[in-house]
């Protein structure tokens, strides 16, 4: 009979996996730890240390752990059918990501692709929305956000909130969009303001602004083909 069990509530919070997680980032965990975050729980026999640490050892780490089936997995004493679901719908979501390929993504090399990206959507809107989309070195798009409901002012539309998601996806470049709900995309004095604010802010942190498009009724126009960037 084991004389005890390490529980994590056992562990120095600081060393728990989920603190060192949020404090220190994934990577300083190891295959333990983050299999440990997986299954949360362990059983009345063993802790969830010592239950991801039996997966580990049992199958020699993860390159045999990850094409494990769940009659393997539920052999184990402690893996139920629902941890063992939960271990692989968790690979099953690292193979989708891995197998991901840049063509998949949306690449803009003009104006145009940049306004027909976002047209459809766009167009109809009965208020103005700020919308960003954020690009990788290759122009791929990364990321699209609304930033912004309402009428476009220098003062509200703060840079702040256009870069911090471009430093959470790494992105290298940002396009800016909104739409013009009359129908007509001519640019205000605003929109020329906001602008200018916005590639002065991108270049001094390094991600450019390559354009900002105003979208009317299924017409567009690039500012930066105006001059303005």
């Amino acid at each position: 009979m084991k004389e005890s069990l390490i529980m994590v509530r056992d562990v120095p919070q600081e060393e728990r996996p989920r603190e060192r997680f949020m404090n220190e980032g994934p990577t300083s965990l190891s295959n333990q730890d983050l299999l440990a975050l997986i299954l949360r729980t362990g059983s009345h026999q063993e802790s969830v240390m010592e239950l991801s640490q039996k997966l580990v050892v049992k199958f020699e780490g993860l390159r045999m752990l990850k094409d494990a089936s769940l009659e393997e997995l539920t052999s184990i004493k402690g893996i139920g059918t629902a941890k063992a679901i939960q271990l692989l719908a968790t690979f099953e979501l690292a193979r989708r990501v891995a197998s991901l390929k840049d063509t998949d993504r949306y690449t803009i090399r003009s104006p145009e692709d940049g306004a027909n990206y976002v047209m459809s959507e766009m167009r109809f809107l009965s208020q103005e929305h700020f919308v960003c989309i954020y690009l990788n070195t290759k122009n791929q798009v990364l990321h699209k956000q609304t930033i912004f409901i309402g009428s476009l002012n220098a003062s509200i539309v703060h840079p702040r909130e256009v870069f911090k998601e471009a430093f959470r996806r790494s992105a290298a470049s940002i396009i800016c969009f909104h739409n013009h709900p009359s129908g007509d995309p001519a640019p205000s004095r605003e929109d020329i303001e906001v602008t200018k604010r916005l590639a002065e802010c991108g270049k001094i942190i390094g991600i450019e602004v390559l354009d900002h498009l105003i979208i009317g009724e299924n017409r567009y126009v690039s500012l930066k083909e105006k001059g303005y960037l």
